[in-house]
């Protein structure tokens, strides 16, 4: 196998590096949810990626099946469903409460709250 067949890997850690860097690295809370749905977003494409087999079928009932016929889990691709569902819901509710922060602190930026905070 070489290493340009994985693109798909490649293409998921690329997009989990960035959403990790974005998540450790910047300050403003918007930029952070949204390194936080890249993150996400890579976790969901590696949890397909293994989920997928080789010349496999979808698994739903076929007129005449054969002993030898392969099908892809449908496991990971269930579950993965409901993570978008969770993480479109979780990153919603976010963005609401940062809308409000600008009202009560003044502020978006990480930093600055918790010197608010502390003060």
């Amino acid at each position: 196998m070489q290493i340009a067949d994985l693109y798909n890997y490649w293409v998921f850690i690329i997009l989990m590096m960035i959403g990790f860097y974005g998540v450790i690295a910047k300050t403003n809370l918007v930029k952070k949810a949204i390194s936080l749905g890249l993150f996400q977003t890579g976790i969901f494409l590696f949890f397909i990626s293994i989920g997928k087999v080789d010349g496999g079928l979808a698994p739903v009932k076929v007129a005449h099946p054969t002993a030898e016929t392969l099908y892809s889990h449908p496991l990971p691709h269930a579950l993965i469903l409901t993570a978008i569902v969770v993480s479109v819901s979780t990153l919603a509710v976010a963005m609401a409460l940062l809308v409000h922060l600008p009202r009560s602190y003044g502020t978006i930026e990480a930093d600055e709250l918790e010197e608010a905070e502390r003060s």
